[in-house]
Formats: structure tokens, sequence, C-alpha cells
């Protein structure tokens, strides 16, 4: 019992790590395309809002200077001022309707634009002094006599920061400087969100994997942990008829289903044929030794004295030793007709060729009878059966119809084909077989009448070796009898054909 749990606990555990480590694979190769899919996903998604932050620093930029550039003398406050709200396209002063309307549009949309609560606007004059502000934030001139747009960091703010001379269009002099500088603190804090975000679906998206793959592999793996419980049980049991269940799968685990089936049928056949041929034999050799015994006992009380009862003794210990001899091959060409599927799975013979033989050997044995052979066959077949085994079948039946035949004394021997199988008739006219025992003839060690068959030196295992030899190679055998009438056995044997285009 200790045992049997053990080996439950070793399969249990077993399936437990194969379900986990396909549950980690799954989930780890889910969570890599995740990070993959996230990182890229944010890394886009921020490229875009800080590209877009930039893209209207430059468009706000380009708007200043074409406003402040108007101006023919160094910026002050008053003509920053003015020039600021005044649409550079217009500054000739002609003003009808439409120009006031348009310059009105786009004067509010400029002062949307500076007002943006990230945005600071600072405005100098030639000698870098601060002439206007939209935001107080104490920043000098940081850049030079060129355009800059760069990324800075002033205390605790970090920003895009866009630098710019501005030159009068008029006189092309030098009459100040733009500096705008854009907070990215928001767009940081967004940034800053969306990874915890990510991080926090990440994390929910390896649970659920875990989870799911755990589920999932479990489900899979159901028909191994089904082959395993039926292992343990045949291990324990070896002589359980636990077999897997059919599954309706149609994949490999269907396959292997049906191949462990078909391998356990075959083993405990093999089992059940030893267990039988074990207790066969002990039983069949129980009655010639006994009998030895008793005369051995008898010859060494008193019998060795008598000529007569020695002569007896020994006759019948010599006839019994003959029986055991004849009872031991039999079961070893028993033994040997189980591995034919192993040892002569492709050997063929030639019908006409065997049958013809045998059939004119027991013409030469037996002079007294009379051997009727009716051959059917348009040529030469080959049959899908071992020669020596096909010699020994047809000798066990013919055998047994000389035994039985001993009033009238003819044998009918028939051979035809279809188009699969080949077909032996052989008949006698014999004694016949009941109705009742026609269905145990091929039962190791069954006698249809017992003491006559002992007589004649059957040991009931011929039929039996007879029917374990036909279906080995996938035939059949037939037997019709009536008593007092004769017997026929029918005999099919699969045809072998020869491959097309082969001579």
């Amino acid at each position: 019992m200790f045992k049997r749990l053990k080996a439950i606990k070793e399969k249990f555990s077993f399936n437990l790590v194969l379900t986990v480590k396909w549950a980690l694979l799954t989930s780890t190769f889910i969570f890599i395309l995740f990070m993959i899919f996230a990182f890229i996903t944010y890394q886009t998604s921020t490229g875009l809002m800080v590209k877009q932050e930039k893209d209207n620093l430059k468009d706000s930029l380009s708007q200043l200077i074409g406003r402040l550039e108007q101006s023919e003398v160094d910026l002050t406050i008053r003509n920053t001022t003015f020039f600021l709200k005044n649409s550079p396209r217009n500054s000739s002063g002609d003003l009808t309707a439409e120009t006031i309307e348009a310059n009105l549009i786009q004067l509010n949309s400029f002062l949307s634009d500076l007002s943006q609560p990230n945005l600071s606007v600072s405005v100098f004059n030639s000698d870098k002094k601060q002439v206007f502000e939209t935001r107080t934030t104490g920043l000098a001139y940081q850049g030079g006599d060129k355009k800059k747009i760069s990324e800075e960091q002033f205390g605790d703010k970090t920003g895009y920061l866009a630098t710019q001379p501005v030159y009068s269009a008029k006189t092309n002099e030098l009459v100040g400087y733009v500096q705008l500088f854009y907070d990215l603190t928001s767009v940081y804090s967004i940034r800053s969100r969306l990874l915890s975000t990510m991080v926090l679906l990440v994390s929910v998206g390896m649970v659920v994997s875990l989870v799911l793959g755990f589920l999932l592999s479990s489900y899979f793996l159901r028909p191994l942990k089904k082959i395993t419980d039926t292992i343990a049980i045949i291990k324990s049991e070896p002589q359980s008829d636990v077999r897997l269940p059919a599954l309706q799968t149609k994949d490999e685990f269907s396959d292997l289903t049906e191949v462990f089936n078909d391998m356990m049928d075959r083993m405990q056949k093999f089992i059940i044929q030893q267990q039988q041929f074990v207790e066969d034999v002990s039983h069949e050799l129980r009655t010639p030794v006994a009998i030895i015994e008793g005369h051995l006992k008898l010859l060494t009380r008193w019998g060795k004295d008598d000529p007569e009862i020695l002569e007896e003794s020994l006759e019948a210990s010599l006839q019994e030793i003959t029986r055991m001899k004849s009872l031991v091959q039999e079961m070893l060409d028993l033994s040997r007709v189980e591995q034919v599927e192993f040892q002569h799975k492709n050997d063929v013979s030639q019908a006409q060729e065997v049958t013809h033989q045998t059939f004119n050997n027991f013409k030469i044995l037996y002079e007294d009878f009379t051997f009727i052979l009716d051959d059917d066959l348009p040529h030469e077949l080959k049959v899908g059966i071992y020669r020596n085994h096909f010699e020994q079948l047809l000798i066990i039946i013919l055998d047994n119809a000389v035994k039985y035949s001993q009033d009238r004394k003819e044998i009918h021997m028939s051979v035809s084909s279809n188009q699969a199988e080949l077909e032996i008739a052989i008949q006698d006219y014999g004694e016949g077989i009941s109705e009742e025992e026609v269905g145990q003839i091929f039962n190791r060690f069954y006698r249809v009448d017992k003491a006559r068959s002992r007589h004649k030196g059957g040991n009931g295992l011929g039929l039996s070796i007879a029917k374990e030899l036909v279906e080995s190679y996938g035939g059949r055998i037939y037997v019709e009898s009536a008593i007092g009438v004769g017997t026929i056995f029918r005999i099919f044997l699969p045809i072998k054909k020869e491959p097309t285009g082969q001579m």
C-alpha cells in the first residue's frame, strides 16, 4: 500500500512539474511579447507627445519672429506689444472689414498659443535686456546669435528652450532676441503615469498568463495524466483490464492512447498465454509422471522379481515417456506460434507447391487411404504464412482426419481462391463431432473422446496449434461436422499480391 501511494505521489509530482513548466514557458513567452508591445507603445506615444510640443514651440517661435521683425528700431516694451497685437501681413494700415476679421482670428489664436500654462515667452533688446515676458521666469537670455532649440533643465523644471535673434525685415539690423521656454513637466508626468500603467498592465498580464497557461497546460496534459494513472494501476495490478478511454481529439495523444491500449492488450495476452502454458504443462505432465511413478514403486516393492510385471511396467513407462516428449514438443510449437507476429510477419509461401507436396507425402505414408485433391487455382499464388508453419498446419488437419477415419478411409482436399484469400477444405468421412463439442475442439487439451484420443496418441493440442497458426497470420479456420457423417475443416489464408509493375 505504501509503495502504491509513493508511486502515485511521484506520478502526480511529475505531472505538476510538467504543468508548471509549460505554464511558465507560455507565460514567459506572452510576457516577453507583451513587454515588447508595451515598450514600443510607450516609446511611440511619449515620443509623439514630446515631438508635438516641440513642433508647437517651433511654430510659436516662428510667429513671434514674424511679428517682431517688422520693427525698424531696437525692441522695447511698447513696440513689442504693438507688433505682437498686429498681424505682419497688414502692417501697412490698409484695413478692411475682411482684414480686420482675419486679424482678430489670428490674434486670438496667437494669444492663445502664448497663454499656454507651460509656455514662457521673453523678449530682449539688442543688449539682451528683457523688455517683455508672459511669465516670470528670472531667466537671462541663454542663446547666441543663431537660432537654437534644445532640451534644458533649470532648477526643478525641464523643458525645451528656444532662442533666436530678431533682425529687422526692412533694415536687416539686429533689434532684439526672443526666448521661449516650454516646461515639459506635465508631459513627463503623463509619461510617468503611462509607464506606471504599462507596468501595472504587464504585471496583471503576467499573472493572467500564468493562470491561463496553467489551466491550458492542465487541460492539454490531461490525457498524459490519464496515461500515468493507468500505468500506476497496471503496475500495482498487472492483470487489471483498465485501459485508456478513447480520445476524440484526433491528435498525438489520441494516437498514443490507441498505441498504448494495443500494447497493453498484447502484453496481457502474452501474460495470460504464459500462465496458461505453465498451467497446461503442469496439468498434462502430472498424469504421465504419476503413471511412471506408480510403476516404479510397483517394481521397487515386488514387481521387479516378476518378469511379466517388469515388462509391462517398462513398456507402460516408455509409452508415457514418449507421450511426454510429444507433449513437450507440441507445447514448444504452441509457444513459438505465439511469437509469429515478431518472427515471420512478412514471410510468404507458394500455395500450390506446399499443398501438393503435403498431399503427396500423406498418400505415401497412408497407402491404405484414398486421397483426392481438387486444385482450382488458375496459377501459383503466394500466401502470407511461413512455409514450415503452412506445412505444419496442413499436417495437423490431415493427421487428425486420418486418425478419425478408420471405417471409411477416404480424405478429400480442395484448394481454391478469391481475390483476397486462399481457401483450403479438408474433408473426412469418419466419426464426426457433435454440435455441442464443435465449439470446443480448438481449446487446448480438449479431446472429443478422451479415452480413444489417448489411445491414438493425441494430446489435444494439435487443433489449438492450427488455430493459433491461422489467426497469427490473419487467417480464419472453421469446422463443419455431423456425427457418423464426417468433418470438414475450412482454412482461409491471406493472399500476398505482387507489387504493380513487378515481373
